[in-house]
């Protein structure tokens, strides 16, 4: 469980790092599925598998040299990634951070940047791209399958942010990755933008809020940065269409209603307390 003073240090902050929960066997393992579906050999296949920079919500911004490869519900294309995604020390963290006693995946995503040629990822939120889904209060578990580092890519966050609201469309990237405001006047008063990176250890879990800022430098080394994060709705959240978000039509539920189904598995239940 985490202590409380990770947990202050997320509700201030919100982002916090977790424990290396995964050993550099489980690493392995998960390294050598995304292999496959990133060959096109496993025998499933994700909801989405692309190059950001031809398709991408955030609009990457990249050089044609530059790549970012996202694969979208891993867990649906391997059940190491569903076994991952049910880790029950990560999910006991996570439903700590939710202050809730059911964790659904809303969806999962790989993100991997190759040596070299490994691309910046824009300033952003998740929350505002996925309004469907209300209230805004999922936690998102980001594990390392590479050491992610200022040199390989890592994600540098802006303490604070999940705590001002959605300023997606007005988030914009300077020359060297930092996050720009284009309406500052729009801000609370007195909070300041500047990020501070977010590196994590191969197996290590960082966890981060659905409305903090974060975005992402190159990959300027030789080494890869492979992560896979998974996206965790509370047991509370409920469906809320807009009429044209692409996972609208995974939907089975009445708006208003708690989102459930078999497109968002439970994946943890806290155990009754033992009567003695």
């Amino acid at each position: 469980m985490l202590s409380a003073e990770q947990l202050k240090e997320f509700e201030v902050n919100g982002f916090v790092k977790g424990d290396v929960i995964l050993n550099d066997e489980e690493v392995e393992i998960l390294r050598e599925q995304l292999d496959l579906v990133m060959e096109g050999k496993s025998v499933k296949k994700p909801v989405l598998n692309r190059d950001m920079k031809d398709n991408s919500e955030f609009a990457m911004k990249m050089a044609k040299k530059d790549t970012v490869v996202q694969i979208v519900n891993m867990w649906m294309a391997s059940e190491a990634y569903l076994n991952h995604a049910a880790n029950e020390k990560l999910c006991e963290d996570v439903a700590q951070l939710c202050n809730t006693d059911t964790l659904r995946i809303w969806h999962d995503q790989v993100q991997y940047k190759p040596p070299v040629l490994g691309g910046p990822g824009d300033w952003h939120q998740d929350h505002p791209a996925w309004p469907i889904i209300q209230p805004a209060d999922l936690v998102s578990a980001w594990v390392a399958l590479d050491d992610a580092t200022i040199e390989n890519g890592c994600m540098w966050m802006v303490p604070g942010s999940h705590k001002w609201g959605d300023h997606q469309q007005y988030l914009k990237n300077t020359a060297d990755y930092k996050p720009l405001h284009t309406n500052p006047e729009l801000l609370p008063d007195g909070v300041s933008i500047e990020p501070v990176p977010f590196e994590i250890k191969k197996g290590q879990v960082g966890y981060h809020h659905c409305l903090t800022w974060h975005g992402s430098g190159p990959n300027t080394s030789q080494r890869k940065r492979r992560a896979i994060a998974v996206h965790y709705m509370p047991g509370h959240v409920r469906y809320e269409p807009t009429g044209s978000h692409p996972m609208e039509p995974f939907v089975t539920v009445k708006p208003g209603e708690i989102l459930v189904g078999d497109d968002f598995p439970v994946v943890y239940r806290k155990k009754p307390a033992v009567q003695l």
